[in-house]
C-alpha cells in the first residue's frame, strides 16, 4: 500500500472524528419562552393578531407552540413556546427584520396589558421520561425554586423521581431555567391520554410507587429535603391552542 492510500485513510478518520463535535454543537434542546397577557376585552382581537403573526414569521427552529394557561397565577394568561432550537442557532439568527416587529408592535401588542415575562430553558434528557419533541396538548407544568446553594440538592430528587415517573408510565419532560432570573426547574407532566391521568386510580399513589423503589419511609425522606432544599414550589395547568401557534 502506496503513501497515498495512508494519507486517504488518516483523512477519513479525521472527518469521522469532527462527526461527533458537529452534532453535539448542534442539539436543539433549548427553548425560549414569553407569556402575554391580553386586555380582558380584548382577547378575540389579541387571538386574531397572534395567530396571524405565527403562521407567518414563525417557522423552522422558530416556530411557536401557543398554550392558554388555564389555573394558578398566571391564568388567563398565553405560554409562547420557541424552538427546539440550539444555542449556535440564536448565534446566527441576526437581526429579526422590520416587517416582523412592526408586525408585532403595531398589530398584537396593542392588545396586551404590561405583565409579560420571558426566559430560555434548556430540556434535560437524562432526567426526562419523554423526548424533547414529543408533545400533548395538556400539560402541567410544576415549577419547583430550589434555595440559593442546594441545585444540585434538587437536581439529585429529580433524578430519583425520574425512576418514578418511568415505573407508573408518566411522561414528564424537566427543563432547566438558563440566564433568565431565579434559577428553577420546570418539571412538564405532558398528559398524551388527556386529563383523565389525573383521576383517582388511573395510576397507583406516587407514594407506594416510591417506596417500592426506594424502601419504607422513603417518602417521608423525601418530603423532608423539599422543605429543606425548596424555596418553593408551584403548579399549573396549560392546554395548547393550535389555533394560534405556527403551521
Amino acid at each position: 500500500m502506496n503513501n497515498n492510500f495512508y494519507f486517504k485513510i488518516k483523512n477519513v478518520f479525521f472527518l469521522l472524528m469532527l462527526i461527533p463535535l458537529s452534532s453535539i454543537s448542534q442539539v436543539k434542546n433549548v427553548i425560549s419562552t414569553n407569556r402575554v397577557f391580553p386586555k380582558v376585552d380584548k382577547v378575540l382581537e389579541f387571538e386574531k393578531a397572534l395567530a396571524t403573526h405565527s403562521k407567518k414569521y414563525h417557522t423552522g427552529d422558530v416556530k411557536w407552540r401557543v398554550f392558554e394557561i388555564q389555573s394558578g397565577p398566571d391564568a388567563g394568561g398565553y405560554h409562547i413556546i420557541e424552538g427546539p432550537k440550539s444555542w449556535e442557532s440564536e448565534d446566527t439568527r441576526g437581526e429579526i427584520n422590520v416587517e416582523h416587529n412592526n408586525d408585532w408592535h403595531k398589530n398584537v401588542t396593542i392588545y396586551l396589558t404590561e405583565k409579560n415575562s420571558s426566559g430560555y430553558s434548556v430540556y434535560i434528557d437524562s432526567l426526562s421520561t419523554v423526548a424533547v419533541g414529543d408533545y400533548s396538548d395538556k400539560v402541567q407544568i410544576t415549577h419547583v425554586y430550589p434555595k440559593l446553594g442546594c441545585g444540585n440538592k434538587v437536581l439529585n430528587m429529580i433524578k430519583n423521581l425520574k425512576a418514578v415517573w418511568t415505573a407508573d408510565g408518566s411522561t414528564i419532560a424537566v427543563y432547566e431555567s438558563n440566564g433568565s432570573g431565579e434559577a428553577q426547574f420546570a418539571i412538564a407532566r405532558r398528559y398524551k391520554q388527556g386529563l383523565k391521568e389525573k383521576e383517582d386510580g388511573f395510576r397507583k399513589p406516587f407514594k407506594a410507587t416510591y417506596e417500592k423503589i426506594y424502601g419504607k419511609g422513603s417518602y417521608d425522606l423525601y418530603l423532608d429535603n423539599i422543605r429543606e432544599y425548596y424555596n418553593d414550589v408551584w403548579s399549573e395547568l396549560l392546554f395548547l391552542r393550535s389555533d394560534l401557534s405556527s403551521k
